[in-house]
């Protein structure tokens, strides 16, 4: 309880007790076996404690959760501190033990001595698993539990080849969780972990649970991070502009909603400053084994994705481990799940969510020393240069070579694949632009893509309108963009602004490119 209290006395705590009303509402029931999965910084421990506080016998929270959203529910006082809860933080048992092997027989002791204590004329000596404990009390007392396991998967993570822990752990939690046995002393189990429930062969080893993840949030979704709307509030109570913070900040979608880290909004509001505060939860070291990974396809998906475009991910062969990686998919999977990638569950496509993820990626990537992205970073510098100095042959040609070099398993079929190409082409304006907008609406029809200029290089870098052909010309490209007055749109955002048409010619394989200063 003493956790929340300094939440509270935080100043800043975005209320998320309205997830206790879905709990209520599922105490008791087939439903009331949870696996909250998230990445790091999105609030897992807080909701462990909440859930805790809340719920627990041990706790008088009363006046803790009377101000807060929960107290307007009817079932407020009916579930307030009215259970038995046993709160498992298996990442603090590992600080204490520093040795994974005695993990499942270091909470079952601690658990059961004070279990002892409490029930003295039920509980022997001879007692040796927590749901045999557990069993025994309902059985003679109708007492039932809530569990709480905060970081469940830790194991799962960082021993992820060590098979023998990780079975007797999974066995300890089948023997709290699985089976008829469980349901009659249990209220609720809520896990909290990055990873959802490890899949073993083709069943799950906990397949009564039910998932809220980050492909699939479902009900709850508004809690597992800062909604678009709190995320607003917050800025204009500390005149923050939203509009920057959305840049760098937003682009988890669960649902209907937009999601951002908690831990990033809330540095930026108390210091203003805009960067990554992602290094800070865990840094990149967990990903840069996971993006170098020798999989078909793994590094131009990576590529697509660092330019702003997105790419299609089969989620369900993920294993759920660290180590049972069969392909690109899985690696994709695992990324969703840390947090470096988001996911849209309608679509089935993963991409960076925003600049301070895309940030991390290109540190990680610099540490790798991939040479397959520095060589990439050296052609899309040229080719932003070669557009810059309206060199019309030079940016032709860099477009060509790395698509030949780089992406070449996108197949030129029609307009939108030599949209996908562009994209990727131009990575290197991320420095300079901000992610570039594709279709833009004019008022007489979409631009292909528009490149507009941060704030600190406008006076230095032109806006780029640009057009795309398939099988016509770089002057029809131009001519378009004219005649429909694209530009009009941008013109209160940038300075400068630059024409691009790009043609692509099947029959010759060649692209076009023509170029042109706008005049306001």
């Amino acid at each position: 309880m003493h956790f929340i209290q300094v939440a509270l006395n935080s100043e800043i705590y975005v209320d998320k007790t309205g997830l206790l009303e879905y709990t209520n509402k599922v105490l008791n029931t087939k439903q009331g076996f949870i696996c909250n999965s998230r990445p790091r910084r999105f609030g897992k421990s807080m909701t462990a404690d909440m859930l805790t506080a809340y719920y627990s016998k041990g706790c008088d929270s009363k006046e803790m959760f009377s101000k807060l959203t929960i107290s307007n529910s009817k079932d407020f006082q009916r579930h307030l501190n009215q259970y038995d809860v046993i709160h498992l933080d298996i990442q603090w048992c590992l600080v204490v033990l520093k040795n994974t092997k005695s993990v499942v027989d270091y909470i079952q002791q601690k658990v059961i001595l004070e279990l002892q204590s409490l029930y003295p004329n039920i509980l022997n000596p001879l007692v040796e698993t927590l749901a045999e404990a557990l069993a025994l009390i309902s059985q003679n007392t109708g007492e039932r539990f809530i569990i709480i396991i905060d970081e469940w998967d830790i194991l799962i993570r960082e021993e992820s080849t060590n098979l023998a822990v990780q079975e007797e752990y999974l066995n300890f939690l089948r023997s709290l969780f699985k089976g008829t046995e469980p349901t009659k002393f249990l209220h609720l189990a809520f896990l909290t972990g990055i990873l959802p429930i490890k899949k073993q062969t083709t069943q799950s080893a906990l397949n009564n649970f039910y998932e809220f993840s980050m492909l699939d949030a479902k009900t709850l979704a508004s809690y597992i991070g800062f909604t678009e709307e709190e995320v607003q509030i917050l800025c204009r109570q500390y005149d923050r502009n939203f509009d920057e913070v959305k840049r760098w900040y937003d682009g988890y979608l669960l649902g209907e909603y937009h999601i951002y880290n908690p831990n990033a909004v809330v540095n930026l509001i108390l210091w203003g400053t805009f960067q990554s505060y992602w290094s800070q939860t865990g840094t990149y070291e967990s990903i840069q084994p996971l993006i170098t990974m020798n999989f078909d396809g793994l590094k131009t998906a990576i590529i697509s994705m660092l330019s702003g475009t997105s790419v299609k991910v089969r989620t369900t062969t993920f294993k759920n481990d660290m180590v049972g990686f069969k392909n690109k998919d899985d690696i994709l999977t695992v990324l969703i799940h840390l947090g470096y990638l988001a996911y849209n569950l309608k679509e089935k496509i993963a991409f960076i969510p925003n600049e301070e993820i895309r940030a991390e990626f290109e540190e990680a990537l610099e540490e790798t020393r991939w040479n397959e992205w520095i060589d990439f970073q050296k052609q899309s510098d040229n080719l932003l240069e070669a557009t810059l100095a309206m060199d019309h042959d030079a940016v032709a040609k860099g477009i060509e070579q790395i698509h030949i070099e780089f992406v070449s398993s996108i197949q030129y079929n029609d307009e939108n694949s030599l949209s996908s190409v562009l994209a990727i082409a131009y990575l290197s304006t991320m420095q300079y632009y901000f992610k570039p907008i594709r279709e833009l609406p004019t008022g007489r029809g979409f631009a292909d893509f528009v490149f507009i200029p941060k704030m600190e290089f406008m006076q230095d870098y032109p806006a780029l309108v640009v057009e795309l052909k398939w099988n016509e010309s770089a002057e029809t490209a131009i001519q378009q963009i004219k005649e429909k007055n694209y530009p009009a749109s941008i013109e209160s955002y940038t300075g400068n602004i630059l024409l691009v048409g790009i043609n692509y010619d099947k029959k010759s394989k060649k692209h076009q490119c023509l170029m042109e200063k706008y005049k306001k």
